[in-house]
């Protein structure tokens, strides 16, 4: 399904979403509001080097009912979803989820900030999604301003994972950063896209666009040295997990003995957890979304890592936790 044909059936399932000003976005300054922004949005893991955050840009029900997104999930695997993020299981069916973005601080407090949110008012994204969001002041009381984030990946191009990298004039929000995206995502999109117009074309004016192909390193941790990282070197990579756009990608963390993987929407429901075969409607391309979630959550088992997801209701959720919930290597095709 192509990005324009996405936002139609959002927008008609969600119905026409009431508009607010940026300002209420950016409102609410103040020691006590940013400690309170920070305590019920932002939190935070550390691996090696590394500290993770989680940054909660906003949380609502998606338009439809779950069973019409995941077609093929039976009702143990529901049963078993359920068990992983009872918060996701709405009245009458509804499929409750959060719109989260991740900050990675790395070694002498250089950001990478892994997607932008849903956006203010206005932004592609308000005809379904609970706009506006609120990462500028999720940022703030997590201690970064704009001039930190040296780095924005995009883990795809649909409109609840860039709302934020520009402002309402197509001003970019990070100035001093580039902008991560796989060439195979940009080149997939069409000409009325509004991702091309909304943020690709300002990128690409601004000269803050780069489009790359594989895996890349983004981070190297720290050796030696003081501080909570020293000796634990580590790195933030670029992984390719193409399907549910045609350049999706994920970042993994690793750092110390532990790895953190930001999945973006390779997994955006927890019955993908409960059952990796399970496909989303809005998958560009069933099979080759399978596979990446076959992958990536063998290895990720394997490893013992954690997943920090933008949509499941828990910001980090350890891999192995999917033991429970009755996926196995048979399941997973052999695992790895």
């Amino acid at each position: 399904m192509s990005g324009l044909d996405r936002r139609r059936v959002l927008r008609g399932a969600a119905g026409a979403a009431a508009l607010a000003g940026w300002g209420q976005v950016l409102a609410g300054g103040g020691a006590a509001h940013a400690a309170g922004v920070r305590e019920s949005r932002v939190i935070a893991r550390r691996a090696g080097a590394f500290e993770v955050l989680a940054l909660l840009d906003a949380h609502g029900p998606f338009p439809g009912k779950r069973q019409d997104h995941f077609a093929g999930a039976t009702a143990s695997d529901w049963r078993r979803a359920e068990r992983i993020d009872p918060a996701a299981f709405g009245p009458d069916d509804t499929w409750e989820l959060d719109f989260r973005c991740y900050a990675i601080r790395g070694p002498g407090g250089r950001v990478t900030l892994v997607d932008t949110g849903i956006g203010p008012a206005g932004s592609p994204a308000s005809g379904w999604a609970p706009v506006p969001g609120h990462l500028p002041e999720v940022l703030t009381a997590a201690g970064i301003g704009a001039s930190d984030v040296d780095t924005v990946v995009l883990t795809h191009l649909h409109e609840d994972h860039y709302g934020w990298a520009v402002g309402p004039d197509r001003t970019p929000m990070f100035p001093e950063a580039r902008h991560v995206v796989q060439r195979a995502e940009t080149a997939a999109l069409g000409e009325h896209d509004s991702a091309m117009s909304y943020v690709v074309d300002p990128l690409r004016a601004a000269g803050l666009l780069d489009e790359v192909d594989g895996r890349v390193r983004l981070l190297s941790g720290a050796r030696g040295g003081s501080g909570a990282g020293r000796g634990h070197g580590g790195a933030a990579t670029l992984v390719p997990t193409p399907g549910h756009t045609a350049g999706h990608q994920s970042v993994l963390v690793e750092g110390g003995a532990r790895r953190i993987m930001v999945t973006g929407d390779v997994l955006v429901h927890a019955v993908q957890l409960a059952n990796p075969a399970v496909s989303y409607g809005f998958e560009r391309d069933k099979e080759a979304a399978r596979q990446s979630r076959q992958r990536l959550l063998a290895e990720a088992r394997r490893t013992r890592a954690v997943l920090a997801t933008p949509h499941l209701n828990r910001a980090f959720v350890p891999a192995v936790e999917s033991r429970e919930s009755g996926w196995s290597k048979a399941r997973l095709g052999g695992g790895q």
